[in-house]
């Protein structure tokens, strides 16, 4: 059953989430992931679908990771034939079917379990996106990662996904980070099974030349609507790997 409007997980139960392993971890935290500060932001989500929209239509989409289907709602938006998600923990994606709604002409939705470093499709996907997934894998699996995700697009495909701007050093972002960064990390020396989630090793310049290496051609695209830091660059951007034709 899916938790009421705005009622989140209680202390006790994201504890027991944290010394859980990952896929056990989010299968107990899919009812009430929705209602937490995990889920991408609707403005982030309406930014992406926004930058997407003059690249295609697309034919069929991929949301690697989509977790309960926040993702999938920019497909449905920019694909017109068929869409599918796919996560390795069951609860999120029966969480993502049960609030999947029948609308007219909607592309055709799919749900699969499995996990994204062996991706179980053939090169049929135009379009592969990702939220806020990656700091669930470490930075030796991220090179078989993108692998994955060129072997299952059509020569032209596209995959796109935001990366926020780094947090400076020295400012409370930057402390937060950190701390949850090493809480994390003394968890995973004391406890079994592992949790990983470290978002500070999802850095752009790495991911460039992981991207490149794996066959793409990568560009930048910065989402002006959600803002300029001090300086001027932007806040967010949107990376765009095409795999070429």
């Amino acid at each position: 059953m899916s938790a009421p409007q705005g009622q989140g997980p209680t202390f006790p139960e994201l504890v027991v989430q944290a010394l859980s392993s990952v896929e056990r971890g989010y299968d107990l935290l899919a009812p009430k992931f929705d209602h937490t500060a995990y889920r991408t932001p609707a403005s982030v989500l309406d930014s992406v679908t926004g930058a997407l929209r003059p690249l295609g239509p697309f034919g069929s989409g991929l949301d690697v990771c989509c977790g309960t289907g926040a993702g999938m709602g920019v497909l449905r938006q920019v694909c017109r034939e068929r869409i599918t998600g796919v996560d390795f923990s069951a609860g999120m994606l029966a969480v993502g079917r049960e609030r999947t709604r029948t609308v007219p002409d909607a592309p055709r939705t799919d749900w699969v379990r499995a996990d994204a470093r062996a991706l179980p499709f053939g090169p049929v996907f135009d379009l592969a996106v990702s939220f806020g997934a990656f700091g669930h894998f470490l930075p030796r699996e991220r090179p078989g990662l993108f692998a994955q995700v060129h072997s299952v697009l059509r020569p032209g495909g596209r995959f796109a996904f935001p990366i926020v701007a780094p947090a400076r050093p020295g400012s409370r972002p930057y402390w937060s980070l950190l701390a949850f960064d090493t809480a994390m990390r003394v968890r995973n020396a004391v406890w079994r099974p592992s949790f990983v989630m470290y978002y500070r090793t999802f850095r752009l310049g790495d991911v460039w030349k992981e991207l490149l290496g794996a066959g793409f051609e990568v560009e930048l695209r910065a989402l002006e609507d959600l803002g300029r830091r001090a300086d001027g660059s932007p806040r967010c951007r949107l990376v765009v790997a095409t795999r070429p034709v």
